[in-house]
């Protein structure tokens, strides 16, 4: 599999998502061994005004219904949220590639994925000119639109939540 081919597809989801003024995040679902794409998508935060449907889950929704999906890779331009991570980690999604982690705030979802199992590959921006484009464009939106990027993060910290 050619994790680079597959991240421009990625990346170019989430550049459509930016040109309909939507987060740009972008994930495709593609087959092992075949390289089969079986389903794209990018964020629809503004585009449908669904607060869930986030890159990886429009790939997932795209790619409808299946048996399972042992033997997949999931591309997203940016580090999954929870929610996300969570849904790969439950459907059992054994292999994980990133464009941009530097736009994240933690490594945690990359330790969750990880410590069940998942094999997580972050793309290298210094060797991959994907990657470099999924940091950019990411970067460019939470300058500009600082607000959307916070929503689309669940908007920050729950001041009424005592941490654990």
């Amino acid at each position: 599999m050619d994790d680079e081919t597959f991240m421009v597809e990625a990346y170019r989801l989430a550049a459509k998502g930016y040109g309909e003024g939507g987060c740009p995040i972008g994930g495709v679902l593609v087959r092992h061994g075949s390289g089969e794409i079986l389903g794209r998508g990018h964020n629809a935060l503004v585009q449908e005004g669904n607060p869930i449907l986030h890159g990886e889950m429009a790939a997932l929704r795209d790619a409808g219904r299946l048996v399972n999906r042992h033997d997949t890779t999931m591309y997203t331009t940016l580090q999954p949220c929870f929610m996300c991570a969570g849904t790969i980690v439950q459907l059992g999604i054994p292999r994980v590639v990133i464009g941009d982690v530097l736009n994240a705030s933690s490594d945690e979802t990359i330790r969750f994925m990880r410590g069940k199992g998942v094999e997580v590959v972050v793309m290298d921006p210094q060797a991959s000119a994907a990657a470099r484009d999924c940091v950019a464009l990411v970067r460019t939106f939470r300058a500009e639109k600082p607000d959307q990027w916070l929503e689309d993060w669940g908007g920050g910290p729950n001041p009424a939540l005592k941490p654990a």
